[in-house]
């Protein structure tokens, strides 16, 4: 069977990988993460699944993190990365730091020992700056011109990153000889999704802060998302076919829709009975965004089958019964744009 690496593997999109690949029972997995992921006990616990499958507790932004790893692998899925919008405006350094670490150190293990094929997990903030700045068509093809908008802000550090990432990782194939893959990320949106980002945000406000009238921060931005299930098919797709072998995918869904429509369908869900008002949104962050998947549909059948309402609907009710049952959040919570504007003191 083949031995497959998964960096990142405690992470929200890593450990669905891991379970996914893991179910299937073709293959050996190592999970690999500086935290343990919130499935793996189910994987333990199960004989026939436990018996192929490895975990690596670690900082891999540390080499010698990597010298825990005892066997040789088939494939590598590079999923392992600091991220989160407020993540990058509070603390750009350290996110910049790890992501340039953790693609350098990979590199150099790799060149050490060899493996079949890599892919690397990339983001739509890659092109995010070149939506705002140009007359780019929407949905947006994996063709467009890669563009940071201001070096100096925050924001962008994520997108170097992750620019950096797909350059090395093309490259780095070419001089070591295995087959090299690029995903880039488009809004993926599920339970237990993490609490840094825009639904797990909103349902917070909703459930612990009691707004009213409820503030729709970026009311007429638009982005479309994509459940946790399509965008993991999608992933390993990507990683078996022969047909994208030195190429880049957008992964996500073509279903575009407006902040505005996002938040109040997630307050019809959680009842709320109180008035919306418009707001301004966060630092940095995009007026559209929305992938053209068809090459990905093209060269591997990738087909999302979860509509926006669905996803959206899935990811609240993980998360409002989250909160209602009394849990606290360890990282990520919501912090309004006015106080992150406040505290890098930089225009909005």
């Amino acid at each position: 069977m083949k031995e497959i690496l998964v960096l990142g593997g405690g992470g929200f999109i890593g450990r669905n990988i891991v379970q996914y690949l893991i179910d299937r029972e073709d293959c050996n997995v190592t999970a690999a993460d500086i935290k343990r992921g919130s499935n793996f006990n189910s994987i333990k616990e199960d004989p026939s699944k436990s018996i192929r499958f490895t975990e690596v507790i670690d900082d891999f932004s540390e080499k010698k993190a990597f010298n825990k790893f005892q066997i040789k692998f088939d494939e590598i899925y590079m999923l392992a990365a600091s991220v989160g919008v407020n993540k990058t405006l509070l603390n750009p350094e350290l996110v910049i730091r790890n992501n340039t670490l953790l693609t350098l150190n990979t590199l150099e293990w790799v060149s050490k020992n060899p493996v079949k094929k890599i892919l690397f997990s990339s983001s739509s903030e890659n092109y995010a700056g070149t939506s705002d700045l140009f007359d780019i068509d929407l949905p947006t093809n994996e063709t467009v011109p890669l563009c940071i908008s201001d070096i100096k802000h925050p924001r962008w550090t994520y997108a170097v990153s992750k620019i950096h990432g797909e350059s090395s990782f093309l490259h780095s194939a070419k001089a070591n000889a295995y087959k090299c893959t690029i995903v880039r990320y488009q809004n993926i949106i599920g339970p237990e999704m993490g609490f840094g980002h825009a639904i797990p945000h909103i349902v917070e406000r909703f459930i612990k802060k009691n707004e009213n009238p409820f503030k729709i921060y970026g009311h007429d931005q638009t982005r479309a998302f994509c459940y946790i299930d399509d965008a993991v098919e999608g992933t390993v797709g990507a990683m078996e076919s022969t047909n994208s072998d030195g190429e880049i995918y957008h992964i996500g869904n073509q279903e575009e829709v407006n902040m505005y429509e996002l938040t109040t369908y997630i307050g019809k869900l959680l009842d709320y009975k109180g008035e919306y008002e418009e707001a301004i949104t966060y630092p940095g962050s995009v007026s559209r965004r929305c992938p053209d998947i068809k090459k990905a549909m093209k060269d591997f059948g990738y087909n999302p089958k979860v509509k926006w309402k669905n996803a959206v609907t899935k990811t609240t009710d993980w998360y409002n019964t989250f909160f209602k049952t009394g849990n606290n959040i360890e990282l990520g919570g919501f912090e309004s744009p006015e106080s992150i504007l406040n505290k890098i003191n930089i225009d909005n």
